[in-house]
């Protein structure tokens, strides 16, 4: 008998499957980020599509999965083109994959902005560097060069007298400038109403389910509805 015939079936999804999706997916990510061979295991491809009907993707950040509301947050340049992608389109899909662990989760939904309150509470929780980049990069805009752009950040760091010349110079050892919020700079939280599963199976018979549920009203209402299940072929 051969080697392959002789292998174990993996992991497979709960049976009966779980009324909540979100939850299986933050644990998930939980043992990602606990996986030393993980890298940038909050790391998930984020889909918008713009006025025109075209679509585009980008891998970004997650923040935090959400599990009563059933939502997802990551932050961004309000600006750049994903947000104004979101801001003429409000559908967006996201995806993680976690290859060490064959494992992927997708999901679909309604995306909003954060309050300002929120933006303000995780935007002081970033490194200052990080801070500075926020205002010195037009994200998605050309620029003329590298050099072009340190420049813009050796002058943001000067505007808020921090004493740093760029990418690539000495950076202070103590830096007690509180670098405020740039206004074009903040999250979004997708409020997911279609959410897929999936768990590599031997031989391709992957274990894949899909929950669903109807989120009616303004954006981010209904939170609470119920999710509908069913399992998929692979």
């Amino acid at each position: 008998m051969s080697s392959s015939i002789q292998r174990q079936w993996t992991e497979t999804l709960p049976d009966p499957l779980p009324a909540n999706p979100l939850i299986i997916a933050a644990q998930w990510l939980a043992q990602a980020r606990a996986d030393v061979a993980q890298p940038n295991p909050n790391a998930m491809v984020l889909a918008t599509v713009d006025g025109r009907g075209y679509p585009s993707a980008r891998v970004v950040l997650c923040k935090e999965i959400d599990t009563l509301p059933g939502c997802i947050v990551f932050y961004t340049n309000y600006r750049s083109r994903k947000g104004r992608e979101l801001e003429a389109n409000r559908r967006a899909a996201v995806v993680f994959h976690w290859d060490n662990r064959r494992r992927q989760v997708r999901a679909e939904g309604q995306v909003e902005m954060l309050s300002d309150a929120e933006n303000d509470d995780y935007f002081r929780t970033r490194p200052w560097q990080s801070r500075l980049g926020a205002w010195a990069s037009e994200q998605s805009q050309p620029v003329e060069s590298r050099q072009a752009l340190a420049v813009a950040v050796t002058a943001t760091a000067r505007r808020f007298g921090i004493p740093y010349e760029g990418p690539g110079t000495a950076e202070p050892d103590d830096v007690a400038v509180d670098v405020p919020r740039p206004p074009h700079w903040g999250g979004y939280r997708l409020c997911a109403d279609a959410v897929e599963l999936w768990v590599e199976g031997e031989f391709r018979i992957h274990d894949r389910a899909l929950w669903t549920r109807t989120l009616t009203g303004r954006p981010g209402a209904g939170r609470d509805a119920p999710w509908s299940v069913t399992r998929l072929q692979p």
